[in-house]
């Protein structure tokens, strides 16, 4: 009988360990062996908690998109200007925060985001993170502007953020945070000028 208390820290346990597994042999190898082995629990512990590898890997993409979630969250709490553009820069800000562009991280999202265009439960994850990222940034832009250019300057801006991401992710180089940010920024910056013309 598992010990009471014990379900959170073994979730969480399993969640490292197959973020770990993923940055190390991908998503295909990941098997339930393995990321047991690195979690250091019987394969058994993983089917009681999350019954197969598909409940495994969306309990860690869960995680992921949670972790950006409280990261933008924080960030906004911290603000002491409540203009759209700070809060457009604090969205784009997490989108590149460390938790979401270092090796396991970005391993884990490209294969998601493969993985999510064959099953069910991850392409409603995939579509419940994109809505999100899009609402936000559109919710934002409408301070500033009209609503169908708002949407217009959310899609891109949610299209730029993805991209320069991508890009970072697949180069094979420190993913360069800065630059990221500062490209996004300025796709913003030009899309709240339009309204000041």
């Amino acid at each position: 009988m598992p010990k009471v208390g014990m379900q959170p820290i073994r979730r969480q346990q399993l969640i490292e360990a197959t973020l770990q597994a993923v940055d190390q042999v991908g998503m295909s190898d990941a098997s339930i062996a393995l990321i047991a082995r690195l979690a250091g629990v019987s394969n058994g512990i993983i089917s009681h908690y999350f019954q197969d590898k598909n409940g495994l890997i969306a309990a860690t993409m869960r995680y992921l998109m949670n972790v950006l979630i409280e990261n933008v969250a924080a960030r906004r709490q911290a603000l002491d200007d409540s203009s759209a553009r700070a809060h457009l820069q604090v969205i784009i800000e997490g989108n590149f925060d460390a938790s979401q562009v270092n090796g396991p991280a970005m391993k884990t999202w490209l294969a998601f985001w493969a993985t999510s265009m064959h099953q069910p439960s991850l392409h409603r994850l995939q579509r419940i993170n994109d809505h999100r990222l899009y609402s936000n940034l559109c919710c934002q832009f409408r301070r500033e502007m009209p609503v169908e250019q708002a949407r217009n300057a959310a899609r891109g801006l949610a299209a730029l953020i993805d991209g320069l991401w991508l890009r970072g992710a697949l180069s094979g180089d420190a993913f360069d945070t800065e630059q990221a940010q500062r490209i996004a920024c300025e796709y913003m910056d030009m899309q709240l000028a339009k309204q000041q013309d």
